[in-house]
């Protein structure tokens, strides 16, 4: 590997643990270079969690120093998140990736009008004071965000920020370091199959954690020093452009 190998690969982290922190959809950027350097699909993707676990590491840990955190809201829906996860790795093999890409796409623009629509204004009601029913709906819900994660998780992101917005209609600040919060329990379950399964290149992955720790914490400071209007700005053109690239419209390889 050359130096300006390594130079690329951390330039490229730094860019998908921003985006992956202030919105999502950064692995879209992370697993083509990945396969761009060598790497099979399958061990690009287990590679590129080595680097989201490092990222959400250093976001969460900034947000908490910060004041935006919810240790009990997070492990709330972290807990189900992990277990849906361990089932989303297992469901990997079983899509084509033109089928999945189409069906993430139409998914990714649904989001998009959610993001617009701003459903937190409609669901004011905080999480703390719910009925327990409806914890066990959140729990339920974030059981198939994992799911999703373990999946393929390019994207993940933005679902669980539409759907922490529904759910307790915190500020897209305080959602975000939950979000964090969220991906990087589920994402130790699905790490460790893919380590167990061998489908991790430690070089790269570190190299790229790297990089991605620092794209986390500039997101999390962009986070939290901008506010909810520039946060949404964000979300929205990284969702538009996510929905291009899985409907073909450009390529990033």
């Amino acid at each position: 590997m050359t130096f300006y190998e390594v130079v690329l690969i951390m330039a490229v982290g730094v860019i998908s643990g921003f985006m992956n922190t202030v919105g999502g959809g950064g692995s879209l950027l992370s697993l083509p270079a990945l396969i761009f350097m060598g790497l099979p699909s399958a061990e690009a993707n287990g590679t590129n969690r080595v680097a989201l676990m490092v990222q959400c590491m250093v976001a969460v840990g900034n947000f908490q120093r910060k004041g935006f955190f919810d240790l009990k809201l997070g492990l709330l829906l972290g807990i189900p998140a992990i277990l849906g996860s361990v089932v989303g790795v297992y469901l990997a093999v079983t899509l084509s990736d033109l089928i999945f890409n189409r069906i993430l796409a139409v998914v990714m623009l649904l989001v998009l009008a959610a993001i617009i629509g701003q459903p937190e204004k409609k669901f004011i009601k905080p999480l703390e004071n719910l009925t327990p029913g409806r914890r066990y709906i959140a729990a339920a819900v974030f059981f198939f965000v994992g799911i999703y994660g373990g999946f393929i998780q390019a994207g993940a992101g933005f679902i669980i920020i539409v759907a922490l917005s529904m759910i307790t209609g915190m500020s897209l600040v305080k959602i975000n370091s939950q979000k964090n919060l969220v991906v990087g329990l589920y994402m130790l379950s699905s790490l460790a199959l893919f380590v167990a399964d061998g489908k991790v290149s430690w070089v790269l992955g570190l190299i790229l954690a790297v990089g991605n720790g620092v794209g986390g914490w500039l997101g999390s400071n962009f986070a939290m020093s901008r506010g909810d209007r520039w946060i949404r700005v964000f979300l929205v053109i990284c969702v538009i452009l996510m929905s291009a690239k899985l409907l073909g419209l450009f390529d990033l390889k």
